[in-house]
């Protein structure tokens, strides 16, 4: 299988490393990784400056594309001019904190799948529900499994897959759950603060919900200890409104506006 390997992390993020130890073991393996963290960067792509991409050297002996831009760059240089040949799989991630609800429309790991499935390649992001993971390793052989069940069975042309993992080993994983996207806001805010120089500025952050019902969900899944994977789409429109919209009989004023 020839794979390609991104994440939003950087190029020496540990989750993307353990996949690519797992993985080329037995498959043909190529990294192309931002060179520094880009995370909640979603779906963005460099336009107005040069993309660099540099071919760097890890501990253990991985080699790999550090490129200068976002994860989505990532796929589209390394579809574009990076590799002989369009891979057969393009995986994101391992992400440290998952990836559920309304944070996958932010996350640089699931817009590199998403760019993938847009260039009509096989793809999944892939995130571990803590910011510190114990289990990398473990992961990366359920999602070298994973790969050949995608490999084998195919998906849908513009879909891909968000699959979330419990921080747990894989024997105390409690099973696999086909989830919805979680739609629930998680509360938000911004921590006003003042510097030495008596300038305003703000920290943003949120609180993830914990109390979950059933497993339907993403987020309520792997609260559940079972790995969520979620199949989402690159079209966006709701088909059940276009009907809706179509009978408000919209035309262009007779005068003018």
């Amino acid at each position: 299988m020839n794979i390609l390997l991104t994440n939003d992390d950087g190029i020496y993020a540990p989750g993307l490393w353990a996949l690519y130890r797992r993985l080329s073991a037995h498959h043909q393996v190529t990294v192309v990784s931002p060179d520094r963290e880009r995370s909640a960067v979603g779906h963005g792509i460099t336009l107005h400056e040069p993309l660099r991409a540099i071919s760097v050297r890890v501990p253990g002996g991985g080699t790999g594309y550090a490129v200068s831009g976002t994860p989505a760059d990532c796929v589209k240089l390394s579809v574009q001019e990076l590799l002989e040949a369009s891979p057969d799989l393009v995986i994101s991630g391992i992400n440290p904190g998952a990836n559920v609800g309304v944070n996958a429309h932010y996350s640089g790991t699931v817009a590199a799948a998403r760019e993938a499935a847009l260039l009509c390649l096989m793809s999944m992001a892939v995130s571990i529900n803590s910011p510190y993971p114990d289990y990398y390793d473990e992961a990366s052989g359920f999602i070298e499994y994973f790969s050949e069940k995608i490999i084998k069975n195919g998906l849908p042309a513009g879909v891909f897959l968000n699959v979330n993992l419990p921080n747990l080993p894989l024997k105390s994983i409690r099973g696999i759950s086909i989830s919805r996207q979680g739609t629930g806001v998680f509360r938000e805010g911004f921590e006003k603060r003042t510097d030495p120089r008596n300038q305003i500025y703000y920290w943003q952050g949120l609180d993830a919900p914990t109390n979950f019902q059933g497993r339907e969900m993403d987020g309520a899944a792997i609260s559940h200890e079972f790995i969520s994977i979620t199949p989402m789409r690159c079209d966006m429109t709701d088909y059940e409104s276009v009907a809706k919209l179509a009978s408000w009989n919209i035309s262009i004023p007779e005068k003018d506006i």
